[in-house]
């Protein structure tokens, strides 16, 4: 045991929880959720990362470290006309996809067959709203935007994974500061609220169906790549339906989907972790003890939330998610042969065009997959 383990597992979840916190928060007020059901939401997904990190890290005894679904809570905070009720039953959904495909290999090869380029230039429309959101909110208040945004640039020169920890971090004080903050809520115990699920087809093609490819895509396979990348051969299947067992416990009480790390995984992965790859997998159990400490504060930090401006909420979530729309337009724009259809993707996709109930990323891969499809039976006729 050396100090950089718990070390490195502090920084990977605070890195994890309070880069994104703000995406929770913005996805709970687009679908209309109380403070209470929040307050359970965070509560309910740091637990479940508790249980998966704690339990596959001890039992592949290798570094797993799971998170919630980072494009998931985009696509939630984009998406319109939906109420928590049917957000939990998409939860409940998509946990159920991913225990079918963990437990049968030839679906996850079929969803591991989606051109990266289309499911990228699908995320990439998600994403892209949020970073239009973090520019209109320096319009609508550049006193506190513009040098908390000039801040987080010059963080990211020296450590990029604490650059959005710090803007929050700063964000906080800097609103106090500026009195936008009337006054700081008292630190309340964390409860569990239980919502009715609904199940409708719109939830299921308009959710579920686009958070579960995304999660696949997007989280499941590049936190398996990651730990290949450090010389594991992680089990997939254990993991893939073990993390969809673990959410499906946790929906009813309004949290998102859980999966497997790719950003957080990498600083528990790495050396720095321990230089024995074999023992870096204790960096899992104190992973889960700090995500336990959080889940005991969950409806304190919620009320923090709540009492920020909501200007600061929106720069944290699309400051968040700059790095991830990078790297998802790269990936969409990787793959020349497929350039057309990525960015008809992505198009439809950032619209947020809504058809017989159904958001605009299911449209948006469905527009990318049959403009693939067309380009590839030209390409063939021309050769003929």
């Amino acid at each position: 045991m050396r100090l950089s383990i718990p070390a490195a597992a502090l920084v990977a979840a605070i890195v994890g929880f309070g880069g994104t916190l703000a995406l929770i928060i913005a996805a709970a007020d687009a679908l209309g959720a109380t403070r209470e059901q929040t307050a359970s939401w965070v509560t309910a997904v740091c637990l479940a990362l508790a249980v998966e990190t704690a339990y596959l890290s001890w039992r592949t005894k290798m570094p797993v470290v799971t998170a919630w679904s980072t494009p998931g809570l985009a696509l939630l905070a984009a998406a319109g006309g939906f109420t928590m009720n049917d957000a939990v039953g998409a939860f409940i959904m998509v946990a159920a996809l991913l225990i079918v495909t963990g437990t049968i290999r030839p679906l996850s090869r079929l969803v591991g067959r989606i051109p990266a380029s289309l499911s990228s230039g699908m995320l990439a429309g998600i994403l892209v709203s949020f970073a239009i959101g973090a520019v209109k909110a320096a319009g609508s208040d550049p006193l506190l935007v513009l040098p908390l945004a000039a801040l987080f640039f010059v963080v990211r020169l020296i450590n990029p994974a604490l650059s959005v920890l710090s803007v929050l971090v700063a964000g906080v004080a800097f609103a106090w500061a500026l009195g936008r903050v009337d006054a700081f809520p008292e630190p309340e115990l964390s409860t569990l609220i239980v919502t009715e699920p609904r199940f409708t087809l719109a939830g299921f093609f308009g959710l579920a169906l686009p958070i579960y490819l995304v999660t696949m895509a997007s989280q499941n396979l590049a936190g398996i790549a990651v730990l290949k990348a450090s010389g594991y051969e992680p089990p997939s299947g254990l993991l893939v339906w073990f993390t969809g067992a673990v959410s499906l416990l946790s929906a009813p009480f309004n949290a998102v989907t859980t999966n497997l790390a790719a950003i957080s995984a990498a600083i528990c992965t790495g050396p720095d972790a321990h230089p024995d790859p074999a023992e870096r997998w204790k960096t899992g159990p104190f992973y889960a003890l700090w995500y336990l400490i959080f889940a005991v504060f969950g409806a304190s930090l919620v009320a923090l939330f709540d009492a920020l401006p909501p200007q600061l909420i929106i720069l944290v979530a699309g400051l968040g998610l700059l790095a991830p729309l990078a790297n998802a337009l790269t990936m969409a724009l990787g793959d020349a042969g497929l350039r057309t259809a990525a960015v008809v993707a992505f198009a439809v996709t950032a619209s947020g065009v809504t058809i017989a109930g159904i958001g605009s990323a299911f449209w948006g891969l469905m527009a990318g997959l049959i403009v693939a499809v067309l380009d590839s039976a030209g390409k063939y006729f021309q050769k003929q």
